[in-house]
């Protein structure tokens, strides 16, 4: 059986204490114990979590210890999400979220995964991420809500 890889950026971390959120976003790390799918985080949501409350630290590196892929920065990924923002799909102030995007997408991932409904889970930004991607030679990336992904 292929287990998904499923990229997991910083809201849903988070995701776990928030009210409107945590449902779904705990579901999801459920799913990931119960080896359904393969959680691949970043160097960029290791940096975005450092300033963090301590109980999202510790949510974090509990998903670390779960077969879980770890992707370092690179110059590729820093290339594409530049070229995101270039074409207008990102705001200079949001690059971080290109970045996760540009990860995931260099590297496979089967999915990624945000709360991020202003620059990454919404219909619109997800055709111009893929097409960027498809003209620069790579695959496209699936971009859901955890809502969308678990069975909570």
């Amino acid at each position: 059986m292929n287990i998904q890889k499923i990229y997991i950026d910083t809201s849903v971390i988070g995701g776990c204490f928030d009210k409107e959120f945590k449902l779904w976003s705990n579901s999801l790390i459920e799913d990931i114990k119960n080896g359904i799918f393969i959680p691949v985080l970043s160097e960029v949501v290791g940096s975005e979590i450092e300033s963090a409350p301590e109980r999202i630290k510790l949510k974090y590196f509990e998903i670390l210890q779960h077969n879980s892929i770890f992707l370092e920065l690179t110059d590729e990924a820093v290339m594409l999400a530049k070229e995101y923002q270039k074409r207008g799909i990102l705001p200079e102030k949001f690059f971080e979220d290109g970045l996760h995007i540009a990860l995931a997408t260099i590297n496979k991932v089967d999915l990624l995964v945000s709360w991020n409904f202003k620059h990454i889970v919404r219909f619109d930004k997800i055709r111009l991420f893929n097409a960027v991607n498809l003209e620069m030679g790579y695959k496209t990336i699936e971009i859901y809500s955890p809502m969308e992904v678990t069975n909570a």
